[in-house]
């Protein structure tokens, strides 16, 4: 038993390190803290499609567009569509972080559970606005409905899961759904949401930078009204899918309560919803926790998932 708790304690140290590494921008600290959180998951290569395009006839040199896929074995099987963060102006689904391909072990690890993953690219700011990007990510969702059925999956079990940009453009898609994807979505995966009501006061006052959100969604609109059209939780009206909301213990307060908005606004209007705070981590390293069946974020999607996939 000693031996845990000093286990534990460690691991609480070592992630105490790695983000005051990362705020500091020392990158040894954070390599290190990389090889302590990142599991690698195995998968064979059988298993996995590389680079697919998800636009109707995606030109060769158009990365924008692709989408990796990871299939489990057998069929009959539900689809993830991860959709990576990085402040709508940065990532891609090779993303490594200190040499760890930190989006394809996610892919790899639901394969192995029994779950497809399609972890997809898509525009980057300033190539797009933030419309641009939701777009995007809709016809990713609706070219995985049209076409997992080829690879073995189910059409009609899809989950949209997104980490903080990407749960953004996640929830703009699942709000906005039409008649076909609505039927198909049998869930959505927030994880760590920014950007979810720019409406709301507190989420200012509790520190989050106006600025910061003004460059990426103003645009030419010189009213205030761009915080709401560019709010999910503003276009919120009847329809939403079940969600499971996840955010980390050491999230900023201004992050903390938009993960809490959304959660409250589905309350409000009725849907299934789930809050988990995943315990010891920050705005970054949950990501690493989502490819860890020993971690709260991993379970609580396996569940999520396994609870309402037809």
């Amino acid at each position: 038993m000693r031996s845990i708790h000093a286990l534990r304690r460690l691991s609480a140290v070592v992630a105490s390190l790695i983000l005051a590494a990362s705020a500091l921008g020392c990158a040894p600290v954070v390599a290190l803290g990389v090889r302590v959180l990142y599991r690698r998951i195995e998968l064979p290569p059988s298993q996995i499609r590389a680079d697919l395009g998800y636009r109707p006839q995606t030109p060769a040199d158009d990365q924008a567009h692709r989408l990796d896929l990871y299939l489990p074995k057998g069929t009959g099987w539900p689809l993830i569509v991860f959709v990576h963060g990085g402040n709508w102006d940065q990532g891609d689904k090779h993303t490594r972080v200190a040499g760890a391909d930190v989006y394809a072990n996610i892919g790899r690890f639901y394969a192995t559970q029994g779950i497809g993953v399609a972890v997809i690219n898509y525009r980057l700011q300033p190539t797009t606005d933030w419309r641009g990007q939701v777009d995007d990510v809709r016809a990713a969702a609706q070219w995985a409905g049209d076409s997992i059925a080829a690879y073995g999956g189910r059409p009609d079990a899809l989950f949209l899961m997104g980490h903080s940009a990407g749960t953004h453009l996640i929830c703009h898609v699942a709000f906005a759904a039409d008649s076909v994807l609505q039927r198909r979505l049998r869930g959505v995966i927030a994880v760590s949401g920014a950007g979810l009501d720019m409406t709301d006061p507190l989420t200012w006052t509790l520190g989050e930078d106006p600025a910061f959100y003004e460059k990426r969604f103003r645009g030419d609109d010189r009213t205030e009204g761009w915080r709401s059209d560019a709010s999910p939780l503003q276009q919120l009206r009847r329809y939403s899918p079940p969600f499971l909301i996840l955010h980390a213990g050491g999230e900023k307060k201004g992050l903390k309560r938009q993960s809490q908005l959304l959660r409250q606004a589905l309350v409000r209007l009725g849907t299934d919803s789930r809050l988990r705070v995943v315990p010891g981590e920050s705005h970054s390293r949950i990501v690493l926790t989502l490819s860890r069946p020993d971690k709260t974020a991993g379970p609580a999607i396996l569940e999520f998932v396994r609870a309402y996939r037809p």
